[in-house]
């Protein structure tokens, strides 16, 4: 939080320009800031690295950041031990448990990621805003749309940092030397008053601005904001939710195609490589694995150590992150989701003919650790079946945190990288926010206002996200009525279409579950202190003003 004299920024190619994607080029050294900012290249050189860095913390990305605390910490996710690997100082079981403390990098490292985005959001407004438009090659229309867009992105970092920590100091200057915390709903008023203040200062979203804030990834934000302002401010919102939900439903925000958002047509089109073209997109990380080397980065947490061969890809990762034991049994058998986005029994190679995943059944995919030799094959459930004796049965074995294999849990099949030979191989973006989740949320800010009853019109708004996932010849026995819809309907639905996105904590805190709820081996901590997580130990060395939260 001290004042940057000096800033380390990128080269900016020309393909770079008008969408988000890696600054991957050569770096400068330190340079002073005034000697900046001489181009139009230099400023969006300056506008882009915020949102690079967002890539860090938002997405699966192999660092432990929002994302990663957020999904682990709840109960459809989990990062178990598997024989020699995955125990990694014991922090994934830390949030599983809820028994985590103020120090290490499980919570520094989000902590900083977090405020280093937030730094970078404030450097780029200060300096942009402060300077002449045609001394930096722009136009005034130009530097008051750049402004805003980092200020609404900067309103983008305090939701997340407002999520995970609550009370914290509220910076807008690079300036800010020893920042004071000031109450959350004090946050929640400021980052509110933001978005609201430069919501109509950016364009509607359009295929230019796919990565990049645009109108309607202000709208999307407020949806968010209003969505938890019950917990996050005292005070419930649910018709400004509905309000806002309203202005990308009915495309008052504008859309990437014929300036409209609408539901993608089916449940794959979202997650593939060329997800680009999306219907539904409001506010994605967009990589560019061809022009700019920027790849996805959740193979890292979710594949296998031979993952490469079920997808016909060159990328494996480290075995982590699987399906809570019984999460998967949750989807009905018909539900093409169960199918399209998990991994479950044996494992065969990539078919280049069908170029279909896991079809090759001539070809079987063997194991890399107890299974060296053998084929691989994922199981619902974290025991150690290399260990079974003749005649035991598997429910004798443990299974909890430390007890998993190789083979164990359900995987991740729900983002897709594509084959080596996919024009859009590894250029798969990260959605932030988009339509589906529009639709689930207004549907559950009419539930909270008719006292948590299913209304009509809450009800179309979640069988029309679902249509997609039933063939038509079962759809009519699938769908929800008024009668059979309940908030626990709707807290499973959330949980089956948002999978792996990263909001799951964030839900389960809103429904009451967070504290209560019991999960595979996670027993309810009935601590109120665990909806936050503490201000690492040595922030509070560095800056006296900061304070701890309540119980660490």
């Amino acid at each position: 939080m001290k004042k940057c004299k000096y800033l380390i920024l990128f080269v900016v190619p020309a393909y770079l320009i008008y969408s988000c994607t890696k600054l991957d080029s050569s770096a400068y050294h330190s340079i002073p800031a005034d000697d900046y900012y001489k181009n139009k290249d230099e400023v969006i050189s300056a506008v882009l690295r915020p949102y690079t860095h967002t890539n860090a913390w938002a997405t699966s990305a192999g660092q432990i950041g929002w994302w990663r605390v957020s999904e682990l910490a709840a109960d459809q996710l989990a990062w178990p031990r598997k024989g020699i690997d995955g125990d990694d100082q014991g922090r994934w079981r830390f949030l599983h448990y809820h028994t985590w403390t103020s120090d290490g990098d499980l919570i520094s490292t989000p902590w900083t990621l977090l405020w280093t985005g937030l730094g970078y959001c404030n450097s780029a407004i200060e300096n942009i805003g402060t300077r002449d438009a045609a001394s930096m090659g722009i136009t005034e229309e130009e530097k008051k749309n750049y402004v805003a867009e980092m200020k609404l992105l900067h309103a983008f970092y305090y939701i997340r940092i407002m999520d995970l920590w609550g009370n914290v100091p509220w910076v807008t200057s690079i300036e800010q030397e020893h920042p004071t915390t000031i109450p959350r709903a004090r946050i929640f008023d400021s980052i509110e008053a933001e978005i609201k203040a430069n919501i109509n200062l950016v364009p509607n979203l359009s295929e230019q601005l796919l990565g990049r804030m645009s109108k309607a990834g202000a709208y999307a934000m407020l949806v968010e904001l209003y969505l938890n302002a019950e917990q996050w401010s005292g005070k419930a919102r649910w018709q400004d939710c509905i309000n806002a939900c309203d202005s990308l439903i009915d495309n008052k925000a504008g859309g990437v195609v014929d300036n409209r958002l609408t539901l993608d047509s089916n449940l794959t089109e979202t997650y593939l490589p060329n997800n680009k073209a999306s219907q539904e997109q409001i506010f994605a990380i967009v990589y560019n694995h061809q022009s700019a080397n920027w790849n996805a980065g959740f193979p890292s947490d979710f594949y296998h150590f031979n993952q490469k061969f079920i997808y016909g890809g060159t990328v494996t990762g480290n075995n982590g992150i699987v399906l809570i034991p019984g999460v998967y049994s949750t989807y009905d058998d018909q539900d093409k989701r169960k199918k399209e986005w998990f991994f479950i029994g044996p494992m065969w190679y990539y078919d280049p003919i069908t170029k279909k995943d896991n079809a090759d059944t001539t070809q079987p995919v063997m194991g890399y650790r107890e299974y060296s030799g053998k084929q691989l094959v994922f199981v619902d459930d974290i025991r150690r079946y290399s260990e079974l004796k003749p005649g035991q049965d598997s429910s004798s074995l443990p299974s909890d945190m430390t007890t998993g294999e190789e083979n164990s849990g359900v995987r991740f099949n729900k983002y897709k990288l594509g084959a080596q030979d996919d024009p859009n191989y590894q250029s798969t973006s990260w959605m932030i926010y988009r339509l589906t989740w529009i639709y689930y949320a207004k549907a559950e800010a009419l539930m909270r206002l008719n006292g948590g009853k299913a209304t009509q019109e809450a009800v179309d708004l979640i069988n029309a996200c679902r249509k997609r996932d039933f063939d038509p010849k079962v759809w009519a026995a699938k769908q929800y009525t008024v009668n059979d819809f309940t908030m626990d309907s709707l807290l499973a639905e959330r949980g089956r279409e948002f999978i792996f996105e990263g909001y799951r904590r964030e839900d389960i805190i809103r429904f009451g579950k967070f504290l209560t709820g019991t999960w595979w081996d996670h027993k309810p901590t009935n601590d109120k202190n665990k909806l936050l997580f503490p201000v690492p130990i040595a922030q509070l060395a560095l800056n006296p003003n900061l304070k701890q939260n309540p119980g660490y």
